[in-house]
């Protein structure tokens, strides 16, 4: 039976740690110089609604690295649900190659992928979820501090759809997590509540409130994301003031251990969310989660695709 990786819901505790070590193996044999193509004749399709660097690049030398060729395929030569149906071009593109990556607006059109394409398909970025981005996050965090057991990691500014993926991947990997939002932008009560459950069995916790300074107190990582994503550019100059209190700044830091590390995805809005001296300074691993999205998205292809390198 095939699998899809469209929610970090989607994966155990044990596949989910699996999948880091995967990556760090996978990372260290190819700074080794190793290099086996086990995904040698395999085609990856990327279907995009949504422009790319990190996620379509990184997809693209995954696949090169382990000897696959991948084919993108944007909103012109698609027209994903409006020149055709999702349930077609699933069904179509699942004739055609190994497996499907997709980057669009709605979640739940990437999981009318996953229900009617016969190949797997990975969410490489929905407005509900972004699996993939926190995987690399999970790993650079090890990477930092040699564990993620008993770590503690404040998310401050909007809670959207990397903060949807991370309150279901800290519980399941021992992490806690405090994520600090205005009212109406903090996580939906029914996925705390759902991460709370395995937070439990993992003797983690997972706490939202407003005061970014109270999040990252004691914090060994704090996480900063755009206050307005792809999309919602229209809203920027309404959401700036709600948000100016979250910038993840010197004086937020001032509040958190000396030793605190700083994260992002990737694009990041300089001077709003995240200063300069904090994006480019020696607490920032920015690009470091950005780099290490090559060796998740190679993991998660081995696992889905039955391969082994």
């Amino acid at each position: 039976m095939k699998k899809d990786l469209i929610s970090i819901a989607d994966l155990t505790p044990e596949e989910l740690l699996e999948l880091l070590d995967e990556a760090a193996r996978l990372k260290a044999e190819w700074a080794a110089r190793a290099r086996p193509r086990p995904l040698a004749g395999r085609l990856l399709a990327l279907l995009f609604e949504k422009p790319s660097l990190r996620t379509r690049l990184s997809f693209e030398v995954a696949m090169l690295q382990l000897g696959g060729t991948s084919r993108f395929l944007g909103p012109a030569e698609v027209g994903l649900g409006v020149r055709e149906s999702v349930a077609d071009v699933a069904r179509t593109l699942g004739a055609y190659v190994d497996a499907v990556a997709v980057r669009v607006f709605g979640h739940e059109v990437a999981e009318q992928m996953a229900a009617h394409c016969p190949v797997p398909v990975i969410n490489g970025l929905s407005d509900g979820e972004h699996p993939c981005q926190v995987l690399a996050d999970l790993l650079t965090l090890r990477e930092r501090f040699g564990r993620l057991a008993g770590l503690t990691l404040a998310y401050v500014g909007e809670s959207n759809n990397v903060a949807n993926s991370l309150v279901l991947a800290a519980p399941r990997v021992g992490l806690n997590l405090c994520i600090a939002s205005p009212d109406s932008y903090r996580p939906s009560d029914e996925r705390l509540a759902a991460a709370d459950e395995v937070a439990r069995s993992a003797q983690s916790w997972i706490e939202v409130c407003r005061d970014p300074n109270t999040a990252v107190h004691d914090a060994d990582a704090v996480y900063a994301d755009a206050w307005y994503s792809m999309g919602q550019e229209h809203e920027a100059a309404n959401r700036r003031p709600i948000f100016k209190p979250y910038q993840v700044n010197s004086d937020l830091l001032s509040h958190a251990r000396g030793d605190v590390a700083v994260l992002h995805c990737l694009p990041a809005h300089r001077g709003d969310e995240i200063t300069d001296e904090v994006l480019d300074g020696p607490a920032s691993l920015a690009f470091q989660q950005a780099a290490n999205r090559v060796y998740v998205q190679k993991a998660v292809l081995l696992k889905l695709l039955g391969a082994s390198a």
